[in-house]
Parts: C-alpha cells; sequence; structure tokens
C-alpha cells in the first residue's frame, strides 16, 4: 500500500511492500540486548496477550515468541504480512493486514501492545484512544526504536550520502541519539513509566549492510527498479573502497513504556 505524508520524505510515495523480500532478509538485525530491554520491563512473556503494530515481517513477535506471549500482529502491507508468516512457520502467532488506525480489537484485549520503528508513522489523534481501549487494565504500550548514528559512524555516513544523491528528500538522515518522542496526546490517558537510549554496535558484512540500506525506506521502498539498480552498482564500490568485509556500524536503541492509567 502506498503511504504519502507530507511530513516524512517531504510527501514523496513510499510503500513497504515493495521492499519487503530485502526487508525480510537484511532487517531481522536487533541484538540480544534489544529485547533484554523488553524481558526487564516483565512484558511480552508468558500469560500475556501482545499486539505488535506496524509489525513489517513480524520481526518482534518472531523473536519473542519462546517467551510465551499470545502473539498477534499487524500491518499495513499485505506483502510484508506474507513475509511475516512465511518467517514465522511452526508459530502460533495471528497476522493481519491493517493499517494501525483502522484495528478493531475488542476493549481489554491485551496486556501490552508493542510499536517497534513505527510510531512515528501513526495518526496518534486518532489511534491513541483506539489503543487505551484494547489494553487491559493496567496494560502498556512499549515503544522500541533502533537506528545507526551517521555523525559517529563513517560507514553509516558514507551509506547515507549515496541515499540522499538517489532521494534528496528523504528524511530518515542525520539521525541522533534521542528519546522517543512521545505526543501530547498521550498524557490524557498514559503515564510515561520508563525510557532509555544506549548504544549499540551491530555486524554486518558488506552484503548484509548494503541490503539493510538498500531494504529502507529512502531506496527499496520509494526509487524505481532502475533508481535502485543505479544506487546498488555505486553503494557496493563505495563499500568495497571504505570497509573490510566484515564490519560494526555503530547504532542506538531506543524504548519506552506507557502504562494505561
Amino acid at each position: 500500500m502506498e503511504i504519502t505524508d507530507n511530513n516524512i520524505d517531504g510527501g514523496k510515495p513510499f510503500d513497504w511492500g515493495r521492499t519487503s523480500s530485502d526487508y525480510a532478509k537484511f532487517r531481522d538485525i536487533y541484538p540480544p540486548v534489544f529485547y533484554e530491554k523488553i524481558l526487564e520491563r516483565g512484558l511480552c512473556i508468558k500469560g500475556q496477550k501482545a499486539l505488535d503494530i506496524g509489525t513489517g515481517t513480524g520481526v518482534i513477535p518472531r523473536s519473542m515468541y519462546k517467551y510465551g506471549a499470545d502473539w498477534t500482529a499487524a500491518d499495513i502491507s499485505e506483502n510484508q504480512i506474507k513475509q511475516a508468516k512465511l518467517l514465522s512457520e511452526g508459530m502460533n502467532i495471528n497476522y493481519i493486514t491493517s493499517p494501525a488506525e483502522e484495528m478493531n480489537f475488542k476493549d481489554n484485549s491485551f496486556h501490552v501492545i508493542t510499536a517497534c520503528q513505527c510510531f512515528f508513522y501513526f495518526n496518534h489523534e486518532k489511534i491513541m484512544p483506539k489503543l487505551y481501549r484494547m489494553l487491559k487494565p493496567g496494560g502498556s504500550i512499549l515503544i522500541l526504536y533502533m537506528a545507526w548514528l551517521p555523525f559517529e559512524d563513517k560507514i553509516a555516513s558514507e551509506s547515507e550520502k549515496t541515499v540522499l544523491k538517489y532521494n534528496p528528500q528523504w528524511s530518515g538522515a542525520g539521525e541522533t541519539m534521542h528519546a522517543i518522542y512521545i505526543p501530547d496526546c498521550y498524557n490524557e490517558k498514559f503515564s510515561l513509566v520508563y525510557r532509555e537510549e544506549y548504544r549499540i554496535n551491530i555486524p554486518f558484512t558488506r552484503e548484509s549492510w548494503n541490503g539493510r540500506i538498500k531494504s529502507c525506506r529512502g531506496i527499496g521502498a520509494s526509487l524505481d527498479e532502475k533508481e535502485i539498480e543505479t544506487w546498488e552498482k555505486e553503494h557496493k564500490e563505495m563499500l568495497e573502497k571504505i570497509s573490510p568485509p566484515e564490519f560494526e556500524v555503530l547504532h542506538y536503541g531506543a524504548v519506552a513504556e506507557l502504562k494505561k492509567l
């Protein structure tokens, strides 16, 4: 499904479904500490019903499945959900294709609702009351995020330059370490009970880093096939020049927990 948002990439349309195969292969990169932060909050564990919104290829429910929560996951893209189902073979995860704002689960359905890499895409005035209604008393929204740090990491910086060359409107560049932004409307019905930001080094090969960048919004989700082909040739040549075959890229992780009042 093509999305246009004037606050994202200058309004340039993007469709995550166009990059689903690369997303499935190259975006499941969160390190153990990323999941440890969730478990430390006592969330997404046995005895809990969990909903992952903007699930993409189901990275969060798939990775947390072994801890016993009863998972449902939703995404706006049919192609993303298809990949999620393929990757979740043998797991009892209920996947649905739906924009987050249009979900219609019963009141008090979930102990926790997770949103990873997607919270800033939502219409919060519309979705906040719905999340409140779907959560059980005392339930939590857990917002998760991870991004590379281009001002501190040379490879990330040079890769961003290639993306901006082919997609100058891409607004995903120039990330710095910061707390997850929580819109004011959540103050009406939720309390921010925890947040944390931390640096992490993520290992890559040239192939996997190229795939990670290719599957980002600024390339695979928004450029046409010829543009992607030309970008990829240039990006791979750049990596051959500046990176060893295996390397780490500095990222930061962030987490915020909102508890239902």
